[in-house]
């Protein structure tokens, strides 16, 4: 828990710090304005990182009377892991797909589309489920919500580095013969790059993870083993119409669906296949 704080601290950080050095690219004024965005992503990314993932799924709350089955097995899990039962949503994309997220198992929200529900048996949603309350558990949803942020950010702050550029911008570098354009064009490059290895780095590990405590809190892999691998197939055939920084955020990639070059090396996933062979060597022990 102390290590994902830190990691948290270090984000939020790193964040603040890029706005202020792409926008001091323009200028003092620039830095200013980069200093001012920094510190509004950075408080948005945590205090309303769960309402800016169920807004960006379209997800809509669902009562236990419309879905008890959905109800039951959720608190049957945070039950045995001793957490608040978080809110309950349901999305309307038709690939099986979930994710979880929250600053805190006391401010948590877990998220099934309605594919998943049509397409997997009560045991495979278990591990589903299993897997995201381990998320919540593990407190590194926030991580995930934050790294959202921090792309979605870089993004905003890129896109202003190449509108500059376009129009000749750069402040006061301008006197270097051409420097400061230079600058702005490689940080329009550069850093959505470096924000999609960062996401790619940290939904990975936390991947990994949740899938051997999600297993270990229903004591058996198979089911989420199972389960992967019919999202998978199934979110190749189906697309999902998903921001890229919020891809992370789910069990599987739900941008599978899409034609992507290089889609497996900038993949915020881990291979499927990986993941089941570690659920299933869990399953043998």
């Amino acid at each position: 828990m102390f290590k994902n704080t830190v990691k948290t601290a270090v984000l939020l950080g790193a964040l603040g710090g890029l706005m202020v050095l792409i926008g001091s690219l323009f200028g003092q004024g620039g830095a200013i304005l980069g200093l001012v965005l920094g510190l509004v992503f950075v408080g948005g990314s945590y205090w309303f990182s769960d309402k800016l993932a169920i807004r960006a799924a379209r997800a809509v709350p669902v009562t236990e009377a419309e879905m008890p089955g959905y109800y039951r097995i959720v608190r049957e899990l945070t039950q045995a892991a001793n957490m608040p039962m978080p809110a309950l949503y349901v999305t309307p994309d038709l690939q099986p797909n979930a994710f979880a997220t929250g600053r805190n198992p006391q401010h948590a929200a877990v998220a099934v589309t309605r594919g998943i529900l049509d397409l997997l048996d009560e045991d495979e949603l278990r591990g589903v489920l299993a897997h995201e309350i381990s998320h919540v558990g593990n407190r590194d949803i926030l991580i995930g919500s934050v790294a959202a942020a921090i792309a979605t950010g870089i993004s905003f702050m890129a896109n202003m580095a190449m509108w500059g550029a376009a129009f000749g911008g750069g402040g006061d570098r301008d006197d270097e013969g051409g420097g400061g354009i230079f600058g702005l064009l490689a940080a329009a490059i550069l850093a959505p790059l470096a924000a999609g290895f960062l996401q790619m780095a940290l939904s990975r590990s936390r991947e990994f993870e949740a899938d051997r405590s999600g297993a270990e809190l229903i004591h058996n892999g198979e089911p989420l083993a199972r389960a992967l691998l019919k999202m998978e197939h199934a979110a190749q055939r189906i697309p999902m119409d998903i921001a890229p920084a919020q891809a992370q955020a789910y069990i599987v990639n739900p941008l599978r669906g899409r034609r992507v070059k290089l889609s497996n090396l900038f993949s915020t996933h881990p291979p499927v296949e990986e993941r089941i062979a570690r659920l299933r060597s869990l399953s043998a022990h």
